[in-house]
């Protein structure tokens, strides 16, 4: 088998597996569907209410992806300020540290109250919660040049914008990709527990909202099926940042070229 074949086909074989395993303990031990309802009642509450937890993944993607661009952008900003000057990055790293170590669920109530526009205060919830893994991997993939090659361009008389863009960017891509696959997956945490803690209802609630009023409702299949939901939008998320840097780094990396 090919390896990337392999790549695929084992990981569904273990999913195929867990899924018949959890189908014959809850058909075997007759346990409750308010309990814990099985994989074929899952999939029934996902053809039920297709429409409505479909609804809530795309206001749901909406955030994370909105997130994710902001994180990106603010962190890849940040990184270079940082690289550009020790005493910028000495002043400054360290709250980056410390909104990285603050747990949202602290500081979302006070973001929902200062911002008055709901999906704003979504995306701030979550873009603090997705930037760190960028301004940590892109700052080290800057600073991690190749000594010899940065000695070259300064023999060269290379301005700090021609070391930046033609040494330091290329050699700091595997890093930025790397906290890119990080942050992808938790700017959709960040989205989640964001809308945990707004609540938000109406017509452009998420997943977050099924999921409370599901189990005030004690609709656990629709329960599980918005978690499915999630999680398998954070795997898709990964693949496709996966894909991303393949697609970047294949034709001359070897963190990539020789993934094979």
């Amino acid at each position: 088998m090919k390896p990337t074949a392999a790549k695929l086909v084992w990981p569904a074989a273990v999913a195929v597996l867990l899924v018949v395993l959890w189908q014959g303990l809850v058909t075997a031990f007759d346990v409750p569907v308010f309990l814990v309802p099985s994989p074929l009642r899952v999939a029934q509450a996902l053809r039920e209410d297709a429409d409505l937890l479909g609804a809530a993944l795309l206001n749901t993607l909406h955030i994370t992806l909105l997130a994710l661009a902001c994180a990106t952008v603010l962190g890849v900003l940040i990184a270079f300020a940082f690289v550009q000057s020790r005493a910028i990055e000495t002043a400054f790293f360290p709250y980056a540290v410390l909104l990285q170590v603050t747990p949202i669920v602290a500081i979302a109530p006070l973001i929902i109250i200062w911002v008055q526009d709901a999906t704003v205060s979504l995306v701030i919830c979550a873009t603090l919660v997705a930037l760190f893994p960028i301004i940590a991997n892109t700052t080290l993939g800057l600073r991690s040049v190749d000594p010899g090659l940065l000695a070259y361009f300064r023999l060269q008389r290379a301005t700090r914008w021609q070391t930046l863009v033609r040494l330091r960017i290329p050699s700091a891509l595997p890093y930025f990709f790397g906290g890119l696959r990080i942050s992808s997956g938790l700017a959709l945490i960040g989205a989640v527990v964001a809308e945990f803690v707004a609540g938000t209802g109406g017509t452009g609630t998420g997943l977050a909202y099924q999921i409370l009023q599901a189990g005030y409702q004690l609709n656990i299949p629709r329960m599980f099926a918005a978690l499915a939901l999630i999680t398998l939008t954070g795997v898709a998320l990964f693949a496709v940042m996966a894909g991303l840097s393949r697609w970047a780094l294949g034709g001359w990396h070897e963190s990539e070229s020789h993934a094979e």
